[in-house]
């Protein structure tokens, strides 16, 4: 692993950029942008797609619908990028994002990458040191080295960044942030986090397939492992259910932590945790008698704690995953439940919840609400979460998700992944440099080694 001394980024650092990313967006209005509804061509962004089916290919679409033009496009299998592909005929596509960039470095000003996990940072990191804007889908990176990594790079290149965390923009978001800290629940030292993945979206607690099932013409299976150590092409893996698997996904936690760890960690400004511990099931996770390392845990809750933050009270925070939930707050209304993916604020005066994705706050009990209204709403409201990030490029602001907050925040994600490999373990945490202090055994997997060829 590379020399860590120098990617230190203390607590007093991530919260302040969590703090200043709440209060950095500017709206600018869409005349100044632009003609009647139209973007004018010198004032466009020209983008590079990398990852231009799925998740990545809806992100270039909604790039493209608020005044982008999409120069290129990348993909490593080109059946699941052409409806992409024909939609911006006028792109160059490609299948290596290297080749995208080395050829049209001179023709993009940013790049939008949405592939699988383990290769968002190769990606994101070769954009930033060519000085190009980058748009990454969540979790920003599959380790918590090259999380510290794309922090550091877009603040020394100066470059706009966005992650793709799309409640992140929402007015649920901000009003969970001006309630809580205008007291509205009293001090919170509680807090739970909880998804339904993976659920019926993907099978975890698997071992590897045995089979091997040739590869798909259009695709190009060398390109898509990356970095990745080298294995036999399955469909268990790609299009559709990578995340599950340790090599390419970070699981449930990396693929909904983003969005809904992402509001305690912003709202309470909690920074980095001192100390996690993980519980899975038993069920898959051992098989022939050793660790499944192939696919996550069925099952899991993950236990973190962050310290006092000036007059902010330590904080417990519990992470709940494939179906597993708090227990219903006794002040639900009678027939109302939870969301299947959310957030739970206990608070010394009530509690608070929404779901996922920013989703509106409800106060419990709700004569809370009263006192709620008269919460002055002192954060900017988002434009948009693909427009933040279109407009700083153009250097119209900063998008609120940018690498600042949204790596630390991964982070933090990507601990409760690691803590998922030694279950019942509590394990103290030096966050500033990425070492788990009383089990200095895990902190080989802080990072990984890349697959020959492939650097970052």
């Amino acid at each position: 692993m590379a020399n860590q001394k120098s990617t230190m980024f203390s607590r007093r650092e991530f919260a302040g950029a969590a703090a200043a990313s709440a209060f950095s967006f500017t709206i600018v209005p869409r005349h100044v942008l632009g003609g009647a509804g139209q973007t004018a061509p010198s004032e466009q962004v020209r983008i590079g797609g990398i990852g231009a089916g799925g998740q990545g290919g809806g992100d270039i679409n909604a790039m493209a619908a608020n005044g982008a033009r999409v120069v290129a496009l990348c993909d490593v299998d080109f059946a699941r990028a052409a409806g992409n592909f024909k939609r911006h005929s006028k792109a160059t596509v490609y299948k290596d994002f290297r080749k995208l960039l080395d050829k049209e470095e001179k023709n993009i000003d940013a790049v939008v990458v949405g592939t699988p996990d383990h290769i968002h940072a190769p990606a994101s990191l070769d954009s930033i040191r060519r000085g190009k804007h980058v748009y990454c889908e969540k979790p920003l990176t599959h380790t918590i080295f090259e999380a510290r990594q794309l922090t550091l790079a877009a603040e020394k290149h100066k470059v706009a960044t966005q992650m793709g965390n799309q409640g992140h923009a929402t007015e649920g978001a901000r009003l969970t942030n001006e309630w809580i800290q205008a007291g509205v629940i009293g001090d919170v030292a509680e807090v739970h986090v909880w998804t339904d993945r993976p659920g019926k979206y993907w099978k975890q607690g698997l071992p590897r397939p045995s089979d091997t099932p040739a590869i798909p013409s259009t695709l190009d299976w060398d390109l898509w492992l990356g970095p990745a150590p080298e294995r036999p092409y399955h469909s268990a893996y790609v299009p559709r259910f990578w995340r599950g698997w340790w090599d390419f996904g970070t699981g449930a936690m990396g693929d909904m932590g983003c969005h809904i760890v992402d509001h305690p960690v912003w709202a309470l400004k909690l920074g980095y945790p001192t100390a996690v511990e993980a519980v899975i099931t038993a069920d898959g996770s051992v098989i022939d008698k050793k660790p499944n390392r192939e696919t996550y845990p069925i099952a899991g809750v993950i236990y973190y704690e962050f310290p006092a933050r000036g007059n902010m009270p330590p904080v417990k925070m519990t992470w709940y995953e494939g179906g597993l939930m708090p227990p219903t707050p006794a002040e639900i209304p009678v027939g109302q439940q939870l969301p299947k993916n959310g957030v739970l604020y206990v608070g010394s005066k009530g509690k608070m919840f929404h779901g996922s994705h920013g989703g509106m706050p409800q106060l419990l009990p709700g004569e809370l609400i009263d006192e709620a209204k008269t919460v002055k709403k002192t954060m900017a409201r988002s434009p948009g979460h693909h427009s933040e990030w279109l407009l700083a490029c153009k250097g119209q602001g900063t998008a609120v998700s940018n690498f600042g907050y949204s790596g630390p925040m991964t982070e933090t994600v990507l601990l409760g992944v690691l803590a998922q490999r030694a279950p019942g373990q509590r394990l103290e945490w030096d966050g500033k440099n990425m070492k788990v202090l009383n089990a200095p055994e895990l902190n080989q997997h802080v990072h990984k080694e890349y697959r020959k060829g492939w650097v970052l």
